[in-house]
């Protein structure tokens, strides 16, 4: 079976958690004998090379309707975000005001037609400028082979914006990667970490207005999102004497500061799995999240939730976590479910389905 991978152009310059998740499940199908190739939304391929193209973030559709319809066989791991409520609270008065009174897509088009505009980002799907960013998703997923979100939750949000979809729409699960041989980093002992992309959407402002007076040492691990280095700008204004700032590490090295860490932070405005938290957790920090997206499906009672506008909330969610015991049992629950060899089985069983319709 021969499979490309299909991701955003930005895919290593701004990794994410997609990029973990779509590097770690072509290296578990690989291991099952699928032969993988990767490419970025502005490659050139032989689309009909392949029985199947697979691709990520349906809410890219700029990036992917242009290989969507050259494609015999379709996947998208949808990791179906919704900006809209980050948009309101974070966002300049204008883009907050668009969002407002006309709806998230309405501003995700604009984004995107203006990343054009100003050279930041290749237009790769012109008929996306006719379409818009709803109908554009809404064409994806009633057209897709098969849909794969990272929860039920996200199933269930995909069919409540789109209707119903003659696609595959399967339950995948999001995975971190158990290694036992990690070393904790004894310089972050007992700190408070946020690890990921610097961005509005992340609230890594508000996390750190929640913690610049306490005596604990609180550490921002990420780059600053490409197309916003102004709110890296503000984080760092706000930050007091505790808070320190770390550029992106490689995983090995993030994972032994978490085993460290005492506690990891993301009150986040949206979520849909929450990745890095399930690698923190595995690793021994206790989480604090928000119940915004998906991420009750995966951390249910495990985790310390508080809201992304309360500063209190926030504060009081990490002094909790911060004095609590760390429980062994998420360990073994993350272990046993989300791990990336059952994400790649999982995936092969789809495309199995799929290539037999």
């Amino acid at each position: 079976m021969n499979v490309l991978f299909i991701a955003r152009a930005t895919l290593y310059d701004s990794p994410g958690g997609d990029t973990v998740q779509l590097l770690k499940t072509a290296e578990g199908l690989r291991k099952l004998g699928v032969t993988v190739d990767i490419g970025l939304t502005t490659g050139t391929f032989d689309h009909h090379k392949y029985d199947i193209i697979h691709f990520f973030n349906i809410i890219r559709p700029a990036d992917i309707l242009f290989h969507f319809r050259k494609s015999k066989r379709t996947v998208i791991s949808t990791i179906f975000v919704d900006y809209t409520e980050s948009e309101i609270q974070t966002s300049t008065f204008l883009r907050s005001t668009i969002t407002r009174v006309f709806g998230g897509d309405l501003t995700e088009y604009l984004k995107t037609v203006a990343k054009f505009i100003f050279g930041k980002e290749r237009l790769i799907s012109k008929e996306y400028l006719f379409k818009g960013q709803f109908n554009s998703e809404k064409y994806l997923f009633k057209n897709a082979g098969a849909l794969l979100p990272n929860s039920n939750s996200e199933a269930s949000r995909l069919k409540k914006k789109f209707g119903s979809t003659n696609a595959l729409l399967t339950k995948i699960v999001n995975a971190i990667e158990p290694i036992e041989s990690i070393v904790p980093n004894s310089n972050f002992s007992n700190s408070i970490i946020c690890v990921g992309r610097i961005e509005r959407r992340k609230n890594q402002l508000n996390l750190i207005k929640a913690v610049k007076d306490l005596d604990i040492p609180c550490y921002i691990i990420g780059k600053a999102a490409i197309n916003d280095p102004s709110y890296h700008e503000m984080c760092k204004n706000e930050a007091g004497k505790n808070v320190h700032f770390i550029e992106a590490l490689p995983q090995h090295e993030i994972f032994s500061i978490m085993k460290a860490a005492r506690v990891h932070a993301l009150p986040t405005w949206f979520e849909t799995t929450g990745l890095v938290s399930l690698e923190a957790a595995y690793y021994g920090c206790n989480i604090v999240i928000t119940k915004k997206g998906d991420q009750v499906e995966y951390f249910q009672d495990y985790a310390y939730y508080c809201e992304p506008d309360d500063i209190t909330s926030i504060r009081e969610a990490i002094l909790k976590a911060y004095q609590a015991p760390f429980n062994e049992d998420f360990k073994e629950v993350i272990g046993t479910k989300y791990n990336w060899t059952e994400t790649a089985r999982q995936t092969y069983a789809c495309y199995q389905s799929l290539m037999n319709q």
